[in-house]
C-alpha cells in the first residue's frame, strides 16, 4: 500500500489541464465580481444595511463603508492576474483572502457556491498552476514546465467529487423525493418560459426533476472519471447547469462548474482550448513545449501533501456534523451550511421582537423594517442563530437610546417546504441570555413531523 502511494505521489502528467482550470477560473472569477459590481450588489448588500450578521468566530469581520469597493477591487483585479497566471503565488492568496473576506462580512448572502469558490481558490495555493502558459513561465523559464505531479490536477477531482457526491446524498431526503419539495414550489414561478412554462406546472414534471437531479448528483462524477463516459458526462454537465441558470437565479455558478468539469478530461483536449487562446492573443504556445518536469523538494511536498491531506479530511467530514445535534436538520439548520445542501429547502417565516423592561413591565414592539432590509429580515426569521445575534444588536441600540432594564423576546413561526406554519422559537426565553455557540440551541422548538433521510 505505501509502495502504491509512494508511486502514484511520484507520477507526472501533462500541466495543460491545471493551466486551462487556472485561465477559466480566474477569467470567471473576474467576471463575477465585474456582474457583481455593475448590479449594485455592493451597495446594497454591503454598504446600505446599518447591521450586518457576522459568522460565529468572524464577528471582527465587517464591511468598510465606501472601502468595500477597494476589496472587490483587489479581489478582481488578483483574479485577473490568477487568469494570465502573473506573480501567481501572491495572486492567488490575494484572491483567496479578499474572497473570503467578502463572503464572510454578512452570513446572510451564504450560498454554497462562494463557498466553493473560497475552498478552491485555498487549494490552488499549493498547486503549481502557472507552471504552465502562464507569464511567470513567460518571464522565467526556470519556473516554466510542461509536465507536473498528478496528483496536482487529481486533487481539484478530488474536490469537484465531493461536491456533486454529497449534493448527491443530501437529495436523499423524503421531502426531496417523496414530495417533489422544494422544486414544487419554485418550479411554477417560472410558467411565463417559453416552450417551457406550462411544463413547469406539471406535478410529475416538479418528480422528474427532483429525482433526475438526485441521480445526477450522485453519478456525475463516476461517469466524469470513466473515460469511456466522459464526453457523454460532460453534455450532461453543460445541459443540466444551463437549464439550473435558466429556471434559478444562482448567477455564475453555473457556468463555473461547466468549465471546472473539463479538468477531467485528456490533456489533448486543454492542449486544443490553449492553442485556440494563443491564437486569439498572438502567443507562441510551443515556447511552453520544453517537456520539463517539475517535481517538489522534499520539504515543500512534505508540507504541501500534510496540508492537503488536512484540507480533504475537513472536505470528508465537515459535512457529517449534522449527525452531533439532535433535532430536524431542516428545521434548526445546526450543521446545514458549508454540507453541499443544495437547493434542498424553502423556509418563510416571521418574527416579532418584544423588547421589556425587566424591573417596571414596560414593552414596545420592534419595527424590524428599521432595522433590516427585506432580504436580511428574511433569513433572519429561519434561522436560530441570526435570531440570536439580532437581539444582541437591538438591545445595544436601545441600551443608546437610554433604555434600561432591558430584555428582548421574539415570537416567531416557520413554514418549512410548504407545511403550515408552527411556532419556531421558545417565546419565554429572554434572548439576552444566549449567545450564538457551536452547541445545540433548546430553545428551537420542535419540529412536528419527519424527514426521512441522510
Amino acid at each position: 500500500m505505501v509502495k502504491k502511494l509512494s508511486t502514484y505521489l511520484n507520477k507526472q502528467t501533462e500541466a495543460a489541464p491545471l493551466a486551462v482550470f487556472r485561465i477559466l477560473f480566474g477569467f470567471m472569477m473576474f467576471l463575477s465580481i465585474v456582474r457583481f459590481w455593475l448590479n449594485g450588489w455592493i451597495e446594497k448588500l454591503y454598504i446600505e444595511p446599518n447591521f450586518h450578521f457576522s459568522y460565529y468566530g468572524f464577528d471582527w469581520i465587517k464591511p468598510l463603508g465606501n472601502f468595500t469597493y477597494l476589496i472587490f477591487l483587489l479581489c478582481a483585479l488578483a483574479a485577473l492576474m490568477v487568469a494570465v497566471g502573473y506573480k501567481y503565488r501572491v495572486a492567488i492568496i490575494v484572491f483567496f483572502l479578499s474572497f473570503t473576506y467578502i463572503e464572510l462580512m454578512d452570513k446572510t448572502t451564504y450560498l454554497n457556491h462562494y463557498y466553493f469558490i473560497s475552498i478552491v481558490s485555498f487549494l490552488l495555493i499549493f498547486l503549481p498552476a502557472n507552471a504552465y502558459f502562464s507569464l511567470d513561465a513567460f518571464r522565467s523559464r526556470e519556473k516554466a514546465f510542461q509536465m507536473i505531479p498528478r496528483w496536482c490536477i487529481d486533487s481539484i477531482k478530488a474536490l469537484l467529487f465531493v461536491v456533486y457526491f454529497y449534493a448527491g446524498l443530501a437529495k436523499l431526503n423524503s421531502d426531496w423525493l417523496l414530495e417533489a419539495m422544494p422544486l414544487k414550489i419554485w418550479l411554477p414561478s417560472n410558467y411565463d418560459l417559453p416552450l417551457m412554462g406550462n411544463l413547469l406546472e406539471q406535478e410529475w414534471v416538479h418528480y422528474i426533476f427532483s429525482w433526475s437531479g438526485m441521480i445526477y448528483d450522485l453519478s456525475i462524477p463516476f461517469l466524469l472519471l470513466y473515460k469511456p463516459a466522459r464526453t457523454f458526462a460532460f453534455a450532461m454537465v453543460v445541459v443540466f447547469h444551463l437549464l439550473t441558470r435558466i429556471l434559478f437565479p444562482i448567477g455564475m455558478f453555473p457556468y463555473i462548474m461547466i468549465v471546472s468539469a473539463l479538468v477531467f478530461f485528456d490533456a489533448g483536449l486543454h492542449h486544443k482550448i490553449l492553442n485556440i487562446i494563443a491564437r486569439v492573443f498572438s502567443v507562441s504556445k510551443n515556447i511552453f513545449d520544453n517537456k520539463r518536469q517539475l517535481y517538489f523538494s522534499s520539504p515543500r511536498k512534505q508540507i504541501t501533501l500534510s496540508v492537503l491531506t488536512v484540507f480533504f479530511a475537513i472536505q470528508f467530514l465537515f459535512p457529517w456534523r449534522y449527525m452531533l445535534y439532535p433535532g430536524e436538520l431542516f428545521w434548526t439548520e445546526e450543521g446545514f451550511r458549508f454540507s453541499w445542501r443544495v437547493m434542498l429547502i424553502e423556509k418563510a417565516g416571521y418574527a416579532q421582537f418584544k423588547i421589556v423592561d425587566g424591573e417596571t413591565g414596560n414593552r414596545f414592539y420592534v419595527d424590524n423594517s428599521d432595522f433590516l432590509t427585506p432580504f436580511q429580515e428574511k433569513q433572519m426569521a429561519t434561522q436560530p442563530d441570526f435570531i440570536i445575534e439580532y437581539a444582541q444588536y437591538l438591545a445595544d441600540h436601545f441600551k443608546k437610546d437610554g433604555h434600561q432594564n432591558i430584555e428582548v423576546y421574539v415570537e416567531s413561526f416557520v413554514a418549512l417546504n410548504g407545511r403550515k406554519s408552527a411556532p419556531y422559537f421558545n417565546p419565554e426565553i429572554n434572548l439576552l441570555s444566549l449567545q450564538d455557540s457551536f452547541q445545540h440551541n433548546k430553545n428551537i422548538l420542535p419540529f412536528n413531523d419527519t424527514i426521512q433521510g441522510l
